[in-house]
């Protein structure tokens, strides 16, 4: 899968486009955020020279696709969606959104989701993705559902939380599902 060009997305109240070297202290506030960290799974045990050079080779990464969800109202920077992981056994590739507190709540990272699907499946070869979502992520398995996603599977017991064990749901969507939606 050849992801080297780096669209920019524009919808209704979302901008997807290339992180820009101006959008590290806003990324940066977004993957501090503990609501992020907790449904993610993630730390923030980085510092900026590191965000600096993850987020400054995004356009060379031609095996994926990073790119920074814009609040279209503020021009703010609100998160990321990510497709990686390409398998080529079934052409499918891995999902991920966050969101910080700026976009959230506003139907932000549902449009992001559905502009990067769009994207994938009417301008790529791309015939499926593929996610993961903590169990304690209604949420999030609501708008994946909403969005055509379907559970696959669960992985028992893969992470800890606060001294506890927590499932992650597999879900997938393919091509065709979503095109007949």
């Amino acid at each position: 899968m050849n992801l080297t060009v780096k669209p920019v997305l524009t919808g209704k109240s979302v901008i997807l486009r290339p992180f820009e070297t101006a959008d590290l202290p806003m990324i940066e506030q977004c993957l501090r955020d503990p609501e992020v960290l907790q449904l993610t799974g993630s730390e923030a045990d980085f510092d900026r020279e590191t965000l600096k050079t993850w987020y400054g080779t995004r356009h060379d990464q031609p095996d994926r696709l990073d790119l920074a969800v814009v609040d279209k109202a503020t021009g703010t920077l609100v998160g990321e969606v990510v497709v990686n992981e390409y398998q080529s056994s079934d052409h499918s590739m891995n999902f991920r959104i966050l969101i910080g507190e700026a976009g959230r709540n506003r139907g932000l990272g549902t449009e992001a989701t559905r502009l990067l699907m769009d994207y994938l499946f009417r301008q790529t070869s791309l015939a499926r993705l593929t996610l993961s979502v903590f169990d304690f992520n209604p949420r999030a398995r609501h708008v994946y559902e909403k969005l055509g996603f379907q559970v696959t599977g669960v992985e028992e017991d893969d992470f800890e939380v606060d001294g506890r064990r927590v499932d992650s749901i597999l879900m997938a969507l393919t091509r065709e599902r979503y095109l007949e939606q």
